[in-house]
């Protein structure tokens, strides 16, 4: 990786390109530490950091630590994620946007206009929703007598900087698509994620630090278990590493056929299918669904209850409830974005066909068996990934601080950027990996 990089760095435009990002990234963490007006942050991230709540963890790790803060980029690039799976999947749902998506790349601009004004309009929406969580559950608001401003005016000060914070992050991340290198929206996910991993590491060392100081007194566990976190968090990266590049390739047969006086086809190739189609979609999705209760309790500011009580991030409620949601969200996506007949259909007009298997709907079926075999290996695979900082907390009483939502983003963008680098340098005749 290290050796793909310094031969990228040759390169003058490559080079161009990732300064061009590096500056991106910048912009996006000096944002990140700069407060919203009348908000008192000392007592807001006080608040935040002492909630058990795993969804405001999953969003100050998302954030950068922006959403414990109370930055202008608080809400990260959440509303440009929802705003695109909802325009995606009512391409599935309305035909006119199914229309605009198959008209080339005029209705892929039309469409990004579209899902850019419903990515503001759902930033509204939850600069409003933090607004209310700021001012009834945490009271982090500063005191307006001392501000000298009206209550309105600095309700709506917090939420246009929030929401302009959100139309910002989704400009920079389209800005590094256009000029930089890799996704844009990822790249800035990647470093919201990796800025707070120093934090957690110094976390990590106190802890191993004061179970040596106290050995005597039961320290003995934190002298264990830190070692064996880095262990894990290391046979994790592997297993998504490798669950990330496996796929079942399904072979494909070509007929001859003379055209003039010159033969086509006839030759063997495969249809790749992904173990993980998805990514970290379903997670996401599952993670908004499953801590809704706790959204609710934190917003309206519910007292606890039974009902709460069995949505606690440590209960078995959470967790079965959790892994069937990851299962459903898996095939549920998988469904909108393959379609077996299509397939099939291609490959007969093609003249191809899989050996073994008769053309049409046998075709179909047999396609339509290995994806959903294939999508219940890899919604398993999430699954255990997004679970396991919750099960080892709920058995160790340890916060692991950084998820498996957040350790499949690192890994994922660091191999599809690495993958953009190798790719730009192969055209150029570098080697990279290939060496």
């Amino acid at each position: 990786m290290f050796q793909t990089i310094r031969n990228a760095w040759k390169v003058a435009d490559l080079r161009k390109k990732i300064l061009f990002t590096f500056f991106i990234v910048l912009i996006f963490r000096v944002g990140s530490a700069i407060p919203v007006p009348f908000i008192d942050v000392a007592a807001l991230k006080s608040a935040i950091e002492g909630s058990s709540g795993e969804f405001m963890a999953f969003l100050t790790i998302m954030s950068g630590g922006g959403f414990s803060d109370g930055s202008i980029f608080a809400l990260s690039i959440t509303p440009y994620i929802n705003a695109s799976i909802i325009i995606q999947l009512l391409t599935v749902a309305i035909p006119a946007l199914e229309e605009m998506a198959k008209n080339g790349e005029e209705g892929r601009k039309k469409l990004g206009q579209i899902t850019r004004y419903t990515t503001m309009f759902l930033g509204l929406l939850l600069g409003v929703a933090y607004y209310f969580m700021v001012r009834n559950k945490y009271g982090a608001l500063c005191s307006f007598a001392k501000t000298g401003f009206n209550a309105w005016f600095c309700a709506v000060t917090i939420v246009l900087c929030f929401t302009a914070g959100s139309v910002l992050m989704m400009w920079l991340g389209e800005q590094i698509n256009d000029r930089g290198i890799g996704n844009g929206i990822s790249i800035l996910l990647f470093a919201g994620i990796i800025s707070r991993l120093p934090q957690g590491l110094a976390s990590l060392g106190n802890a191993f630090i004061q179970g040596i100081q106290s050995i005597d007194q039961g320290g003995l566990q934190s002298v264990i278990l830190v070692p064996v976190v880095f262990l894990l968090f290391f046979g994790m990266i592997m297993f998504i590493v490798f669950m990330s590049n496996a796929e079942r390739r399904i072979p494909v047969q070509y007929a001859k056929r003379v055209v003039g006086r010159k033969m086509y086809g006839g030759q063997a190739t495969f249809i790749p299918i992904k173990v993980n189609m998805s990514g970290v979609m379903p997670i996401i999705l599952a993670v908004s669904i499953v801590n809704l209760p706790n959204i609710f309790k934190t917003f309206f500011n519910w007292k606890d209850n039974w009902f709460l009580s069995a949505f606690d991030t440590r209960s078995w409620v959470y967790i079965i409830t959790y892994f069937l949601l990851i299962i459903g969200f898996a095939f549920f996506y998988v469904t909108i974005q393959y379609n077996p007949i299509e397939m099939s259909n291609n490959l007969r007009k093609n003249s191809g066909a899989i050996p073994g298997i008769r053309p049409g709907k046998p075709t179909t079926d047999y396609i339509k068996r290995v994806i959903s075999k294939i999508t219940l290996i890899g919604a398993l695979c999430l699954g255990i990934i997004a679970l396991f900082p919750s099960i080892f907390g709920k058995y160790t009483q340890w916060n692991l601080g950084i998820g498996g939502t957040s350790l499949m983003i690192v890994v994922g963008v660091a191999l599809e950027t690495m993958q953009q680098l190798e790719s730009q340098m192969m055209m150029r005749h570098y080697k990279g990996f290939l060496e």
